[in-house]
């Protein structure tokens, strides 16, 4: 719907339009005699329910937290894999230190689960449990896993249970003070694994060194990696970012006559698998209690799904340049600021045919079919400054197809009802050295917004048009 309508003046306008052809692209010089005017239009919309996202995020979470305002609870956990250095060395097999039987072991192994941050109470105790992965069904690399996989099918089925139970707390109270606050501690989950796991591996070490040979074959002959899991508890989540597995050993130096302890270090890093199983509770009962307004929701949660009035914005314009495309979403406070739940700070916008096949095929934002914003917390907005090619590429799109499948654009609208639909997706970005974004993933920490809209209020997008005379 288009609200209201207003000329400013002639200018002597100098851009790139954004319209179904070329012909008007290039410098407008001074004798270009250009008509500006605005105009408003309404556009609707809506939440969906996100029934899963792509988990392939650099970080894993772990931890349940109860969403204040769903009364859902967010259960998250992972599994990681471990990498070895290629073609690894453990010191001559007469060099290792053996037990009174004359057989190597190892001294000790751990788990050192390292964490960006926290939500909740870091205090809060949380039961996890440990397993072992199956070296003969191993996570791949060439597939593509969505945050409800079922991660328990990777588990080793000849164990006989968990490895490890454990009592953790964001807050390692094993440590001083003045240890916690130090420069050079990291915050992180220490998990001591049995000692049997650590003779196991150094052992498949002098059976075969080619185990060792790469990371790919020490996951699927060695080590497989691990499952962990939230057993019990609630209130605090942990945003992972890398682990590592310690094995400590004894070998000796001839020369010297001396022990030393040596210790092996096995990184769970992006470079080999982390995945992330998010359960998030019956969302859609929510969204349809509160159509009042609209939601993003983290991880895993709930999105917002725009309809662009595309058909309104060429009434009467068919011969007319769009200069801008632009909208502003206005959030509302929160009504739960102490919940720990944070305000999504990047927005994905794409066309809802593509919210799947934008991660999957590892897409960044092309300014055409997609844009990213940022939040703006001192105005409390999410504003799109210029989308102008999104809504001519609509446009043609619809014209195109219709005319090449011979049928009207308005048949071919209805049978294709998502032509003209974009859905705002919170993710997370990397750059590189430049500032160009390189890669874009879901948010999969814990997030909230609630945005104006939803039924019967629209958001207005302000539209610049340009005319020759």
């Amino acid at each position: 719907m288009k609200i209201r309508n207003s000329f400013i003046a002639a200018l002597g306008l100098c851009g790139v339009a954004c319209d179904d052809t070329t012909d008007t692209i290039g410098i407008f010089t001074d004798s270009d005699n250009i008509n500006a005017s605005t105009s408003v239009y309404e556009a609707s919309t809506r939440s969906i329910v996100a029934d899963s996202v792509l988990s392939n995020s650099n970080s894993s979470y772990l931890g349940r937290m109860t969403d204040p305002e769903t009364h859902q609870q967010i259960n998250a956990e992972f599994l990681a894999q471990f990498s070895t250095l290629e073609d690894y060395e453990f010191p001559d097999y007469d060099l290792m230190v053996k037990n009174g039987q004359g057989e190597i072991e190892a001294d000790s192994i751990e788990i050192r689960l390292y964490y960006e941050k926290y939500y909740g109470d870091d205090n809060n105790p949380m039961k996890m449990e440990v397993y072992e992965l199956d070296t003969t069904h191993v996570i791949r690399e060439d597939t593509t896993y969505y945050s409800n996989a079922d991660l328990a099918q990777y588990i080793n089925p000849q164990a006989a249970g968990p490895l490890v139970r454990k009592i953790i707390t964001a807050k390692d109270f094993t440590l001083s003070d003045d240890e916690l606050e130090s420069d050079s501690y990291t915050p992180n989950i220490r998990i001591v694994l049995p000692k049997e796991y650590g003779t196991f591996i150094i052992r498949k070490y002098y059976e075969n060194k080619d185990f060792f040979k790469n990371s790919y074959n020490f996951i699927r002959h060695v080590c497989p990696g691990f499952y962990f899991r939230t057993a019990d508890g609630d209130g605090t989540m942990l945003k992972m970012r890398v682990g590592a597995m310690n094995l400590f050993f004894r070998y000796k130096d001839p020369e010297k006559d001396t022990v030393y302890v040596g210790m092996s270090r096995f990184a769970a890093t992006p470079e080999v698998l982390q995945n992330t199983h998010i359960e998030n509770g019956n969302l859609q009962e929510f969204v349809d209690r509160n159509p009042q307004c609209t939601y993003l929701k983290t991880p895993a949660g709930i999105f917002t799904e725009m309809t662009l009035p595309v058909d309104d914005i060429y009434e009467g314009h068919q011969n007319d340049s769009i200069n801008q495309a632009q909208f502003t979403l206005y959030r509302y406070n929160a009504t739960h600021p102490e919940s720990g739940f944070e305000t999504p700070q990047t927005l994905l916008l794409v066309r809802k045919q593509d919210m799947y096949s934008f991660f999957e095929e590892g897409n960044v934002p092309d300014e055409k079919t997609s844009y990213i914003t940022s939040f703006n917390s001192s105005y409390n907005t999410y504003t799109f400054s210029n989308i102008c090619n999104l809504v001519a590429y609509c446009r043609r799109e619809k014209n195109q197809e219709a005319a090449k499948n011979g049928m009207s654009p308005d048949e071919w609208a209805r049978l294709n009802p998502d032509w003209n639909k974009i859905v705002l997706i919170p993710v997370e970005t990397n750059e590189d050295n430049s500032n160009n974004i390189v890669s874009v993933t879901h948010d999969m920490g814990l997030g909230n917004a609630r945005l104006a809209g939803g039924e019967g209020q629209a958001i207005q997008m302000q539209i610049i048009y340009s005319t020759f005379e």
